[in-house]
């Protein structure tokens, strides 16, 4: 049974129905049926997002789906938090990023005019089970190479993403995805692509 809390102690404002289903027991061996899926899953994920197909990308998340990255800050050892409180960059539903996406095909679209160059390079993919057995938690790790025209440097994001995903009628879609930047200071002018 999936249960529903408000995340980030509530301070999120899209997350307030995100599920919480959490990772039971250690991380499936590589060579698991179900490690196997969420690995090539992610990994046809990233191609999706690299090509910039992000109508079809829409259509491999839930509706359900909380798309979460908080700002990173610079704190005290003992302070007990690293990211600013009430603050993210992403902190998205369905709906707000189906707006997204239809926002690139219009004039209004300017940070992606012309385009940017992606690459998504992902590794160390864990997969959890969770007390579903149509849920698995994944955990990976992902470094986002990202071009813009002739003239600016290239810019580079580095995650951690834990992801859960989530088997409907056969397929496995994406149900929730928070992601942990690296940085506290991100090296790009925009946000107006995926991670």
């Amino acid at each position: 049974m999936t249960t529903y809390y408000p995340i980030d102690g509530g301070r999120s404002q899209l997350g307030g129905y995100a599920s919480t289903t959490v990772r039971a027991g250690a991380t499936l061996p590589f060579d698991d049926a179900r490690h196997l899926q969420a690995h090539r899953w992610l990994v046809d994920e990233t191609y999706m997002l690299d090509e910039q197909r992000y109508t079809d990308w829409l259509g491999v998340l839930t509706d359900d789906i909380h798309y979460y990255m908080p700002v990173k800050v610079t704190t005290a050892l003992g302070s007990g938090y690293d990211t600013a409180p009430g603050m993210a960059h992403f902190d998205e539903n369905k709906y707000s990023l189906s707006r997204r996406i239809a926002r690139f095909a219009t004039e209004h679209a300017w940070t992606e005019d012309p385009p940017s160059r992606l690459r998504h390079h992902l590794g160390n993919v864990r997969t959890f089970a969770t007390e579903n057995e149509d849920e698995l938690v994944v955990d990976s790790a992902m470094l986002l190479f990202r071009s813009r025209g002739d003239v600016r440097e290239a810019a580079f994001v580095s995650a951690g993403r834990e992801d859960l995903l989530r088997r409907v009628d056969g397929r496995w879609l994406l149900a929730r995805r928070h992601i942990a930047v690296d940085e506290s200071v991100l090296r790009m002018q925009n946000l107006a692509i995926f991670l």
